[in-house]
């Protein structure tokens, strides 16, 4: 169990890591912020390749497995920082798609 916890967690720093890689360039290209957070955005990005491969599995496995967490991460993410709250249909996907992660988890292992 403490495994797998250790895993997840390391994939929502790693879904975190990319998220905010990408949403900095966001704000930057559309809502006219600083080009300086391409600076962080980069540094972030870099984070996030190094934190995926710090997991053993399989490469292909890997991806598919952060994938899912990426999307739940993706939905907490509009919530909790751009203020969006989930519509019914966003948290029915991401409850089958950490279904799927659980799927190829624990199959695996």
């Amino acid at each position: 169990m403490i495994k797998s916890t250790y895993f997840v967690g390391l994939f929502f720093l790693t879904a975190i890591a990319e998220i905010i890689g990408c949403y900095l360039p966001y704000l930057w290209l559309n809502q006219n912020k600083s080009v300086w957070l391409l600076v962080p955005a980069a540094l972030s990005l870099t984070v996030f390749s190094w934190l995926l491969t710090l997991h053993p599995d399989d490469a292909g496995r890997t991806y598919a497995m952060y994938g899912g967490i990426y999307v739940v991460t993706a939905i907490l993410w509009l919530w909790g920082i751009e203020r969006v709250v989930p519509s019914r249909w966003d948290i029915t996907g991401g409850l089958v798609i950490l279904f799927g992660v659980a799927i190829i988890y624990f199959g695996n292992n």
